[in-house]
């Protein structure tokens, strides 16, 4: 297996930029995430690197090799796409020895692999049907079988479980993971759901407008956003206009509307400045002690049950209003509307970013 790195990759088209000149380095058998909303430019890097887009500038390498001018059948890359991609007139063994025979492997040869690698995705007695027989996730499987039987240096996955019903979907997500960890391979993969970017991957790529704004961690992505694009991106965002009041070293005070004052750890912006303030749903907390000092008071506007979790819409004075979430079996799992409540929000908690949602 072997490494995978971008040095200065860009695409333009016209005078437009949709990749911005990006450099990083993917380490041997590392599983990495581009994630963004549509037209961020994260599917325009995996089409440039298994070589079915050509760059307007940088170099894309494989270990030490310089990829960038060759053809896509030379650079020793496995690809699945969204679409599963299977020939419905073969079976499932044609199927995955299809890319096996376009590169001369015949015989005991070819045998092997395809019963290895029908082996390695647990379907190994599925050769002889055909893809109108298989459910939406074996038909996956079959795909990244045919992927994996030329034995790759690097993996690519375009969006491969956006068209899988949810329960499929995390199912699959545990497959991949289990595969990817035991054949130690590199896997870049691209996809516009956090879940399974923060959940599959050792690093995140998050991009917006076709610039890479952070590449890190999942934990770091989510915990440590670098920039109010991510912040706003990742979990579930309240997104409430106000403004910067006062800054005191790295941090400050934010007002929400016109009323309710907040304090923030980490802040860019001067005094002054119209921002957008992000809290996300999950650190806005319901006080059970609602005489406790320095919460926000306010009153229960709709409440929504989903299962393991409750979300309340609270409006606050001034006609703010935060969405707050709380475990469906807690002490405030049942509060009516018009309910009187206290709020608390962590100060790690509170991101801004320019008003007119750059990125988004």
């Amino acid at each position: 297996m072997s490494a995978l790195s971008f040095e200065q990759l860009g695409k333009s088209y016209g005078d437009v930029a949709v990749v911005n000149d990006i450099s990083l380095t993917i380490r041997e058998g590392e599983f990495v995430s581009l994630l963004g909303p549509s037209g961020c430019g994260k599917t325009t890097i995996l089409r440039m690197v298994a070589g079915l887009v050509q760059p307007s500038r940088g170099r894309i390498l494989i270990g030490s090799d310089d990829v960038t001018a060759l053809p896509p059948n030379k650079r020793g890359l496995g690809l699945v796409f969204q679409s599963y991609a299977l020939f419905p007139h073969l079976t499932v063994y044609e199927n995955v020895a299809f890319g096996l025979r376009r590169r001369k492997v015949a015989g005991a040869g070819l045998d092997k692999r395809v019963k290895e690698a029908l082996a390695m995705v647990r379907l190994a007695d599925f050769g002889q049907r055909y893809p109108r027989q298989l459910s939406g996730g074996q038909q996956q499987r079959v795909a990244i079988a045919r992927a994996l039987a030329p034995r790759p240096r690097v993996l690519l996955f375009d969006e491969p479980l956006s068209n899988l019903d949810a329960q499929l979907r995390d199912e699959m997500q545990i497959e991949l993971k289990r595969l990817q960890r035991g054949l130690g391979i590199t896997t870049l993969f691209v996809t516009h759901d956090q879940g399974e970017a923060l959940s599959m991957s050792d690093r995140v790529g998050v991009m917006a407008k076709g610039v890479m704004q952070q590449f890190a961690t999942p934990e770091d992505i989510y915990h440590r956003p670098a920039t109010g694009f991510v912040a706003s991106f990742i979990g579930k965002p309240n997104r409430v206009s106000g403004i910067v009041v006062s800054r005191a070293g790295k941090g400050g005070v934010v007002r929400l509307g016109n009323a309710i004052e907040l304090p923030a750890a980490s802040l860019d912006q001067p005094a002054g400045t119209r921002v957008d303030i992000i809290i996300r749903q999950e650190a806005v907390r319901l006080l059970s002690d609602r005489s406790e000092p320095g919460g926000l008071q306010g009153t229960i506007a709709l409440r929504s049950f989903s299962g393991s979790r409750v979300q309340y819409v609270v409006r606050l004075a001034g006609g703010v209003e935060l969405v707050a979430e709380t475990a469906s079996h807690g002490p405030n799992a049942a509060l009516a509307p018009e309910t009187p409540v206290v709020l608390s929000v962590d100060a790690d908690s509170v991101f801004t970013m320019p008003s007119e949602g750059a990125g988004a």
